[in-house]
């Protein structure tokens, strides 16, 4: 549980003696936490990560470190649906003494299932990945960005969360209650100087879609939500994009 390489200290860019800004993604390695990444550090980002599997997690960032030459991707593996290594992570991250720049908070899992037939601890599970990472996590490493009246924190979400379905059960409430907590953070942090966004995306094309019968045109694809966030990332000071809400153009699935 610990990084592969150290922060280089190059490039001057104003945000911090580090030079260049740092983002911190959860669930990075996969679908558009990986877009995210790969869209920041591209322009001059250097970024954190966290994932479960290990491998995953080197062998991206051993990628992303070769196709973006001076850029730094520091790397964790940890499991987010348990609060004890939220804690650990965010000590990690605070430990790079860096200035947080942006924290988006991606980690997700999907369980299909009915209120009423989903197995014992389908909701306390889906809770605690979905929501509790998010809120642990951003609880953990707000106050640097407090300190500096600066910051932008950004929770993805999903069209479920404001589209109840059938099947959906737990998973469905978990990021309705994502998008509750977005919007109540949104509240306390607008005269902070903080930025917060909720991004609402429909069916991306990643691997939870794999297997399926339908074409990949049918999906968006993760770039396009790592483009969006971009973009509202280098908005004015006065203006702050609340909501993204992004589906495929032929409708949801």
């Amino acid at each position: 549980m610990s990084d592969l390489k150290s922060d280089s200290g190059i490039h001057t860019s104003g945000i911090s003696h580090f030079g260049r800004p740092l983002l911190v993604v959860t669930g990075g390695t996969k679908g558009i936490g990986r877009a995210i990444i790969r869209r920041f550090m591209k322009d001059g980002f250097d970024a954190i990560t966290v994932a479960r599997n290990a491998e995953d997690l080197e062998q991206f960032k051993k990628e992303t470190e070769q196709e973006f030459a001076g850029s730094t991707m520091h790397i964790y593996t940890a499991d987010l649906g348990e609060r004890s290594q939220v804690e650990a992570f965010a000590e990690f991250v605070r430990s790079q003494d860096r200035p947080l720049e942006l924290l988006v908070n991606n980690t997700g899992l999907f369980l299909p299932g009915e209120i009423h037939k989903e197995e014992e601890g389908t909701f306390e599970f889906l809770m605690n990945v979905n929501v509790g990472s998010a809120y642990h996590l951003t609880r953990a490493l707000l106050p640097s960005m407090l300190e500096r009246q600066r910051g932008y924190v950004v929770n993805v979400c999903s069209t479920a969360s404001i589209t109840a379905y059938t099947n959906g059960g737990s998973y469905c409430i978990s990021k309705f209650a994502l998008l509750g907590m977005t919007k109540v953070l949104r509240e306390e942090l607008k005269t902070k100087g903080i930025k917060v966004t909720a991004v609402l995306p429909g069916a991306v094309y990643t691997n939870s879609w794999a297997g399926t019968d339908l074409p990949e045109s049918r999906f968006m694809q993760p770039e396009d939500v790592a483009e969006l966030l971009w973009t509202s990332y280098h908005l004015s000071p006065s203006a702050v994009v609340e909501e993204i809400l992004i589906r495929p153009q032929l409708g949801d699935i």
